[in-house]
């Protein structure tokens, strides 16, 4: 899986091939969707149009709260690839672990059951606490490839990105760049001195953090922007100053209590 990647969250559909295609001919190759998104018929739209072959390209798409449970898993799988139209994906996730509900092992279930198949290459979770990780792994033996989870520099997440690395899970970021953290004077002045932008900075710090990371924007030149990120290197100084930022900024919802469907 490429470390750095692009999100469709939020993109229109009728938009999202057009953001694909051109994040694929910036050099993205890991592209991050979900059947919430509502736009997965342009995702894969634009993975058709982009030339790609498709087995340069790493494709993820979530599992949504209201699809939870073995059997209702699986038709929403079937269904994501139809609109996705495609014969695999590289990875799939439970969005949400929804405790209330209780349905997260048995949806768990189901995507061991799709890998076996081969259907899906690689499964993972995201938002999910370490209570929730453990009791996958108690209950089926089978470890998350990936928890992707709400992480800028106002919402660190150290203590779970440490639980993620002790359980030999990769965590990724989203909302990397937070809710205006690239606007902060603390990154600003870092932008500066090394002549690219605050948003590069704050994608850079994930990078050096060992993150996968995927921002998100439908904007051409600022996806460019993002991908130049790779171009820059932030100092021991720098990424201490951007760890210190840590407010506990969570601007998602909890992953204890969320449970809309």
């Amino acid at each position: 899986m490429p470390q750095l990647g692009v999100g469709v969250w939020q993109v229109p559909n009728e938009d999202t091939a057009t953001v694909v295609t051109e994040s694929i001919k910036i050099g993205y190759r890991l592209i991050d969707g979900a059947a919430a998104y509502g736009n997965e018929e342009g995702l894969g739209q634009g993975l058709r149009e982009s030339g790609q072959l498709r087995e340069q390209l790493f494709v993820t798409s979530k599992l949504w709260n209201g699809d939870q449970g073995h059997d209702a898993a699986l038709k929403a799988f079937d269904k994501t690839m139809e609109r996705l139209g495609l014969d695999y994906l590289d990875l799939y996730l439970i969005h949400w672990p929804m405790p209330s509900v209780d349905l997260y092992v048995d949806s768990w279930k189901a995507l061991i059951r799709l890998r076996q198949e081969g259907r899906v290459r690689s499964i993972g979770v995201a938002n999910f606490q370490e209570p929730h990780l453990r009791r996958l792994i108690d209950e089926t033996g089978e470890v998350p490839a990936l928890n992707q989870i709400e992480v800028h520099p106002t919402l660190t997440q150290t203590e779970m990105r440490q639980a993620d690395r002790k359980l030999g899970i990769v965590t990724q970021s989203w909302t990397p760049l937070g809710r205006g953290d690239f606007s902060l004077p603390q990154v600003a002045s870092i932008a500066e001195r090394l002549d690219c932008t605050p948003a590069q900075v704050v994608l850079r710090w994930h990078l050096q953090h060992g993150l996968s990371v995927i921002p998100k924007s439908e904007r051409p030149e600022r996806l460019n922007e993002n991908f130049h990120c790779l171009d820059i290197e932030l100092s021991m100084a720098d990424m201490e100053a951007l760890d210190a930022l840590d407010q506990g900024n969570r601007t998602g919802p909890d992953p204890d209590t969320f449970d809309k469907r």
